[in-house]
């Protein structure tokens, strides 16, 4: 009796498990759902990042703006978005996940409509900073949201969704920025902005974030509505608060931790990965590349719409090499690459100076940005904020995850502002600098 009590009494224990990694591995319909709401400010990011490329020549000509007006207009969005980064950490851990996603919405949709309906510079410089801000905040609780609601086996799939409508939100704006008026793209930016503000009302909060406040009923709540109602989530309700209680322990810390000797070098390779990034001048190009193929002498519509087909399977490229080559290898062919692909922009434009091939020099210009962007996706693009999450402890993670997006940021505005007067300067100069 004891013998078939305790086969029993196993046999439904391995029962309970397998129903539980069945249910843990659940894609369910709310699951789809949030991921797409969350998203959607994801692809007003990418609205935001293109934006200035083709609306450049019309907004310049209706409200009458100097090139440094407008230079500086284009930059402020990585002016706010250093004061976005800089708070998105503590706001996403104070008020939570949809909260922070709503204030995200907020600054976005007053930003955009504040551009869409500016009569002067004063109005547009202000809804472009709104916008930097709600786009530093995105940057942060998007992927930490989607990571925190997924399975585990989807987790990676699901978070590449950020990058990838990143990407169909600036797809959008560069294949028809040359064709609406820069008004109506602002309004169209906005849009998913407003779809999110009212599907934040059906999706639930984080279970990590709601196992922090100490909330373990509705832990229980939120995976039952992301799992599903009849799946029992007990087990992993109880590792999500108990790896919630070890990760705080762990991570007490203070501001000054993160400047020991013993953190110095993985402090550097974060800072020095996220200046590589932005110094290589992918925002000054991004921002501006109608200026580039009005220069080149290259068809803007129809420069910007190839590219605007082209920056989407650009964002696949990363998914499917980084797990196969790994970050290192994967970096030095991306920052080989876009070497390539600048040099050969300079030397276009040294050609085309010296009216050597006038005819080839614009198409060549064109393949070569594909190439250079190409070459930034697969790597120095998105990897650099892979490994940054990677290589910090956990005690120092905030605090040195804060300096780094900073750095990023600030030489983001640097390179966007500084972009537009090189390019006057000399139209091979910064393509040989970066």
């Amino acid at each position: 009796m004891v013998v078939e009590e305790d086969r029993s009494m196993e046999e439904g224990l391995i029962r309970q498990r397998h129903q539980n990694d069945r249910d843990d591995r659940r894609i369910t319909a709310c699951v789809i759902l949030s991921t797409f709401v969350t998203v959607c400010s994801s692809f007003s990011f990418g609205c935001a990042s293109g934006y200035t490329s083709g609306s450049e020549t019309a907004i310049r000509k209706e409200l009458d703006l100097s090139l440094a007006e407008f230079s500086a207009f284009g930059s402020f969005l990585n002016l706010g978005a250093a004061l976005g980064a800089f708070c998105s950490g503590q706001l996403a851990v104070t008020i939570g996940r949809r909260r922070t996603l709503w204030a995200c919405d907020l600054f976005c949709i007053f930003g955009w409509l504040s551009i869409a309906f500016a009569k002067d510079v004063l109005w547009l410089d202000a809804g472009r900073i709104s916008l930097g801000i709600g786009v530093g905040l995105i940057s942060y609780v998007v992927p930490v949201y989607i990571a925190e609601i997924t399975p585990k086996h989807v987790r990676g799939a699901f978070t590449s969704s950020n990058q990838l409508f990143q990407n169909c939100g600036m797809s959008i704006i560069y294949f028809f920025g040359t064709i609406i008026n820069w008004r109506v793209l602002a309004i169209i930016g906005a849009v998913p902005c407003l779809v999110q503000v009212v599907g934040i009302y059906f999706i639930p909060e984080s279970p990590r974030w709601l196992a922090k406040i100490g909330s373990g009923k509705e832990v229980e709540n939120s995976l039952h509505q992301l799992r599903g109602r009849d799946a029992d989530v007990s087990g992993e309700a109880a590792e999500i608060q108990v790896m919630t209680k070890m990760l705080e322990e762990d991570s007490k810390s203070n501001f000054c931790d993160m400047f020991q000797k013993k953190y110095r070098r993985t402090l550097v390779v974060g800072i020095g990965l996220m200046l590589i990034q932005q110094l290589s001048g992918a925002a000054g190009i991004t921002y501006y590349s109608n200026a580039i193929f009005r220069k080149a002498g290259f068809s803007e519509t129809l420069g910007s719409m190839i590219f605007g087909v082209f920056v989407i399977p650009k964002a696949l490229m990363a998914v499917i090499f980084v797990d196969k080559w790994g970050r290192r290898p994967l970096l030095l062919a991306s920052a080989a690459g876009m070497s390539i692909g600048s040099l050969a922009i300079g030397g276009c434009f040294t050609l085309q100076g010296m009216n050597i091939l006038p005819e080839l020099t614009p198409v060549l210009v064109f393949i070569f940005i594909l190439v250079y962007f190409g070459c930034f996706a697969i790597g120095v693009g998105g990897l650099p904020w892979v490994i940054m999450s990677e290589i910090f402890p956990i005690n120092i993670k905030v605090s040195a995850g804060t300096i780094v997006a900073l750095t990023s940021w600030t030489s983001g505005w640097f390179v966007s502002y500084a972009f537009n007067f090189m390019f006057e300067w000399s139209a091979q100069g910064p393509y040989f600098l970066y």
